[in-house]
């Protein structure tokens, strides 16, 4: 078996999204996924990944990951990582489906049949209908309002003071632990540099607000998207503690391992990184500094499934769980939960119910069976998924061609 073609496709409507088709000479066809500037990773394939891949056999993943690493600037999260990560899940995509097996089983699993879900409060427009534009407001992406349906989850939590009943739906549907980001809009002030108490207890609200509907019985993650300085990060996170959040997640960017093991120890609430990190390389950064009691790893970002299984080997030699990231693209989620079923050090698999209850749908087949709070992979061998005809059809999509 060998590579004949590689298609990379792209969707005006979707702006954040790539996609990744690699074609076989027997038929069967490998599909990757990563999020972020998809035309210049489009162009990295095109020029780079082509010129070594076609004509190889799919099925020598290995070899190909560490190839086309070499060709990268290794340890960080360019374009060039991101084409390499969606390449390499294509490439299990096309093992799995050579030994008619899902990816969990080439993996050596499962360990487990499925894994428990959480969902982040986002809503149906939520960074997918707008591209990463520089200098924009974390809000002007956020589609507040845009759309309609009954998983809006974040004009929920976010304008009407609604936290609480939405934690009330979630565990309707036994999903007992969910994901807010209220303190990012006072972050554009002073570009992190400083929180007022008066935002703080703001920030504090719709935390309150489960507890005093719920209480215990759901558990908040707090989501900071490296808004913040170490000094203010510290603050929000004390700020927390009354909540007993079940984590806090990239209180400041990951370029400093070593002030983010500063704020770790200054509260008992367990620090979560970082999906915009890539390879085991800075992970072990982190781990060794003890900055981070819970790894979370995005497989579109950190060097495909080959990279996160190893990422997540490393974490549990440090007795760390590792949360696969999903608030980008159905192909990444479906691949995280592969990972989870086949990664005993798996902790819990992030999912946005707005996504998958809507657009995944228009882009992919057969997503991921989500029941009593609990998510699990999708019959068929590799992913288990595709890309829909009908959407691969749109005028909308665009998909440029490399070949033998």
């Amino acid at each position: 078996m060998k590579i004949t073609r590689i298609d990379t496709i792209v969707s005006s409507r979707y702006p954040n999204l790539f996609w990744l088709h690699l074609h076989t000479d027997n038929g069967l066809v490998g599909l990757g996924e990563t999020q972020t500037g998809p035309e210049t990773v489009a162009s990295y394939i095109h020029e780079t990944v082509a010129a070594y891949l076609l004509g190889q056999d799919p099925r020598a993943i290995e070899k190909h990951y560490r190839t086309l690493s070499t060709r990268t600037i290794h340890r960080s999260m360019g374009a060039e990582t991101r084409g390499l990560s969606a390449v390499d899940i294509a490439l299990w995509d096309l093992f799995g489906q050579s030994v008619d097996l899902p990816i969990y089983a080439c993996m050596g699993g499962p360990v487990r049949n499925d894994i428990r879900i959480y969902n982040t409060c986002a809503g149906y427009g939520y960074n997918v209908y707008r591209g990463k534009h520089v200098g924009v407001s974390f809000d002007e992406s956020w589609g507040v309002g845009e759309h309609e349906g009954p998983y809006e989850d974040l004009a929920k939590w976010q304008n009407n003071d609604q936290a609480g009943q939405l934690a009330h739906e979630l565990l309707e549907q036994n999903i007992t632990a969910m994901k807010i980001w209220p303190f990012d809009q006072f972050a554009d002030a002073t570009d992190g540099q400083h929180i007022t108490p008066w935002e703080i207890e703001e920030g504090l609200r719709p935390f309150r607000q489960v507890r005093e509907a719920v209480g215990m019985e759901m558990e908040i993650a707090v989501e900071m998207h490296s808004r913040w300085n170490l000094q203010s990060a510290i603050r929000i996170v004390e700020a927390l503690e009354e909540i007993r959040p079940m984590w806090i997640e990239d209180p400041i960017t990951m370029d400093n391992p070593e002030a983010l093991a500063e704020l770790a120890r200054h509260t008992s609430v367990p620090v979560t990184a970082s999906e915009t990190l890539s390879t085991r390389f800075a992970f072990r950064q982190l781990l060794e500094q003890g900055a981070a009691r819970i790894v979370m790893l995005d497989p579109g970002w950190a060097g495909g499934l080959s990279e996160s299984r190893r990422i997540a080997a490393l974490a549990e030699t440090y007795h760390r769980p590792v949360a696969p990231h999903d608030c980008t693209g159905p192909v990444v989620y479906t691949a995280g939960t592969h990972l989870c079923l086949a990664t005993p050090n798996a902790m819990i698999q992030e999912g946005v119910r707005a996504y998958y209850g809507g657009w995944y749908q228009d882009v992919t087949t057969n997503l991921p069976p989500v029941a009593d709070g609990r998510v699990t992979a999708p019959d068929g061998p590799g992913l288990g998924i595709s890309l829909s005809e009908e959407f691969l059809s749109r005028e909308d999509v665009v998909i440029r061609t490399s070949s033998l």
